[in-house]
């Protein structure tokens, strides 16, 4: 009879996305988990398969915090519960956005979401290609959004007025259009343009089904 396993699943990724969390994704290798875990390097191989395995974790750990309710009988007020809780969970984690972009995963957290939000696309009365269009414009949407907010000129961890500043100290009559963003940055807030940009996607999305 073998011996127990000593670390769920579970375990294993709350550990990695802690460490993703707090020291970014070059924090995150066999060793800093298995010291996060109080446990020797060796022992993570018998659970992760390598750096592949460990991003793996955190992928898995970020989707698995997506949550939205029931399915309604209104598909757009659907897509719209799905996308913003794989947009709360995507930039509660923003070190984890570049895993979020770039790897292909087919585990259960991260199919789970995907799922419900074909099946609420699926409802606008869309299939086939019709359909990957649609989960591939609000998939990118979501993620889009909190890079967007995270990382760049714009971004929320930089200084909103500083950032119009510069600019304005630019040739401000080439380049009106960002300072009049820049200024409205720092105003803004995440909650209100994900939601305005959402209406926007669903009002294309709406007009494709008349």
């Amino acid at each position: 009879m073998p011996a127990p396993r000593k670390f769920t699943r579970a375990r294993l990724q709350a550990a990695a996305l802690a460490l993703v969390d707090a020291a970014g994704l070059d924090g995150l290798t066999m060793r800093s988990l298995a010291t996060e875990l109080g446990t020797g390097p060796m022992t993570i191989y018998n659970y992760v398969d390598g750096r592949d395995g460990l991003e793996q974790l955190v992928t898995e750990a970020v989707m698995a915090e997506a949550t939205w309710p029931d399915p309604s009988d209104d598909w757009r007020a659907d897509v719209h519960a799905v996308a913003e809780g794989m947009w709360r969970a995507v930039r509660a984690h923003p070190h984890a956005i570049p895993l979020i972009l770039t790897r292909r995963s087919f585990d259960l957290t991260t199919l789970r979401p995907a799922e419900a939000l074909v099946r609420a696309l699926a409802r606008s009365g869309r299939s086939g290609a019709g359909l990957l269009v649609a989960f591939r414009t609000v998939s990118a949407f979501v993620t889009g959004s909190a890079q967007a907010e995270l990382a760049g000129p714009l971004s929320r961890d930089a200084d909103a007025a500083e950032t119009a500043d510069r600019i304005a100290e630019l040739h401000q009559d080439q380049f009106a259009g960002l300072l009049e963003i820049a200024q409205a940055a720092a105003a803004s807030d995440p909650e209100t343009e994900f939601a305005e940009g959402m209406r926007i996607v669903l009002v294309g999305l709406q007009e494709k089904t008349r």
